[in-house]
């Protein structure tokens, strides 16, 4: 049985990415053509990796597209200098 792509499958997995066990809002969903997308910018590769993996064994019929990035968290190592 194949999984339809709509906006209720949309809202599940972004209700998956706000709830207790992923709890990232910054995590968006998107369709495009026969996948689904997860963007935004987590804390570090292991986070994005985590998410990835549990949408993908929750929904093992859905094509995901992990686009997810990695937030720069350490400070700056050159001096920005305003004008």
């Amino acid at each position: 049985m194949s999984t339809q792509l709509d906006e209720y499958l949309e809202a599940e997995i972004q209700s998956l990415l706000t709830d207790g066990r992923i709890a990232e809002l910054g995590i968006t969903v998107h369709r495009r053509e026969h996948q689904l997308v997860l963007g935004g910018e987590v804390e570090s590769p292991l986070r994005r990796d985590e998410i990835c993996r549990q949408i993908n064994s929750r929904f093992p019929d859905v094509e995901i597209v992990c686009d997810i990035g990695i937030t720069r968290a350490d400070a700056p190592s050159e001096v920005e200098e305003i004008s």
